[in-house]
């Protein structure tokens, strides 16, 4: 279909996400003889974990209760068959690891057009803040960088012997770079340094699900789902993450997620393929995101390349495509933040890059729109969909132009702010969050 992506050293780094991560029948956890497996079970027809596990012989290793009815569980060779048979489970599936979707080494604002709507009020003083909570599902956010309104966190790959869990309080600082970077260009603050973010000051969250190698498993994300769901105040979650294969677990858990009047935006992917082949990039609850490649901030085509090679105002060479993608917005040569160890800034491309900034538009709709359930989510969706532009050439060869994220419309894309007092005030501390670790004793 399209031409094939040329990996840059940095994405040669992350090639186990560039090959496709591990297919759906290979074990996230490594352990080919004792795989673990997402179990979930009929409505109103959750068993006694514990009595259950004893059963069939399983480890538990993750347990879900907000958006699946389930839990994650190593099972023993030979269990299989008669644990799928039991009247209680709904399905099975085997766990998939999942990697980054960033592809290379930010022109992205103007090209979408926030810099130009009067209502955005980016002018280097960190007066106001969008008023919208957005987690941020990747390898966690630099906690202390003073370009990022981050509230606090979780971190979800945790482990006690072999069971993964989310754990209490404050967490979720990044050892890689990729969630901070993602995390810039959602919300970094208008406050005269560095970059600006699509939605400047909104409240960040970092949910960590992937750990430094920028690698995890889809039940440790699904966990990191639910502890956003069990919150019930955060309106938007990023994840810029994916393998191929598909998960109805993954859809499931988006879906309830949707249900509980969250939105959810999803990279599509960077292996320029069909997207339709990938989770969480095929749920059709989620807003999938392609990459556009943009080297001037400007509509029309034919600027130079820069940070790598590409073709101006076209789908990145790496983006996946197909029916699954909802938009495309800039994901090619795009500055971020990154940790303050690793130089603070740092440019990357990616659809990674790319759904950020769809996260961002979705973060001013809903500071204003305040979504509680499924019909308010597909509202928002469908706003930012309809809003978009056809300005620029799709030549993935699917047939399918999506429209490009779009943000000129000043009536439609108006946030909320709340007032900072001039400078900025202390981020505030946030409320203790319930201990999830599976033995209480150690909470």
């Amino acid at each position: 279909m399209k031409r094939v992506a040329i990996l840059s050293l940095l994405a040669t780094l992350l090639l186990l996400s560039l090959a496709g991560s591990v297919m759906a029948q290979n074990n996230g956890h490594g352990n080919s003889a004792a795989p673990t497996h997402i179990i979930v079970f009929r409505d109103n027809a959750r068993p006694n974990i514990p009595e259950f596990a004893n059963a069939y012989g399983l480890q538990v290793t993750n347990e879900y209760r907000h958006v699946l009815n389930g839990i994650a569980a190593v099972v023993p060779a030979g269990r299989l068959n008669a644990l799928m048979r039991d009247s209680r489970v709904a399905y099975v599936e085997v766990d998939m690891q999942v990697t980054l979707q960033a592809q290379t080494v930010p022109t992205g604002l103007p090209r979408a057009f926030v810099t130009s709507n009067s209502n955005m009020d980016i002018d280097g003083a960190d007066d106001f803040r969008v008023d919208v909570d957005v987690a941020v599902l990747d390898t966690g956010i630099d906690l202390q960088h003073p370009d990022l309104n981050v509230l606090g966190g979780v971190d979800c790959t945790l482990r006690s012997g072999r069971t993964y869990y989310c754990g209490a309080g404050n967490g979720g600082d990044d050892d890689h770079y990729h969630g901070t970077h993602v995390a810039g260009t959602i919300g970094a603050l208008d406050n005269g340094i560095g970059v600006v973010g699509v939605a400047p000051g909104a409240r960040l969250w970092a949910v960590k699900v992937l750990n430094s190698q920028g690698s995890g498993a889809t039940s440790g994300i699904i966990g990191g789902i639910d502890w956003v769901v069990s919150r019930g105040n955060i309106e938007v979650i990023n994840m810029s993450l994916g393998g191929q294969g598909i998960s109805t677990a993954y859809r499931t858990a988006i879906d309830n997620a949707v249900a509980n009047g969250v939105v959810v935006v999803v990279a599509a992917g960077n292996s320029d393929l069909d997207a339709n082949g990938y989770s969480p990039a095929y749920v059709p609850s989620a807003i999938t995101v392609s990459a556009l490649a943009d080297f001037n901030g400007l509509a029309g085509g034919g600027a130079a390349s820069t940070c790598r090679a590409d073709v101006d105002d076209t789908l990145a060479d790496f983006s996946n495509w197909g029916s699954a993608v909802d938009i495309a917005a800039p994901g090619v040569c795009i500055l971020s933040t990154y940790p303050l160890e690793q130089g603070e800034y740092g440019t990357i491309s990616g659809t990674s890059m790319a759904a950020p900034h769809v996260a961002g538009a979705v973060a001013i709709l809903a500071s204003r729109n305040n979504p509680n359930n499924a019909t308010d989510v597909n509202n928002i969706r469908n706003s930012i969909v309809n809003s978009g532009n056809l300005n620029w050439t799709d030549d993935s060869g699917d047939g399918i132009q999506e429209r490009l994220l779009d943000l000129s419309n000043s009536s439609l894309f108006n946030p909320v702010y709340v007032a900072t007092g001039g400078g900025g005030e202390p981020t505030p501390t946030p409320s203790p969050t319930p201990c999830n670790h599976p033995n209480p004793r150690r909470c």
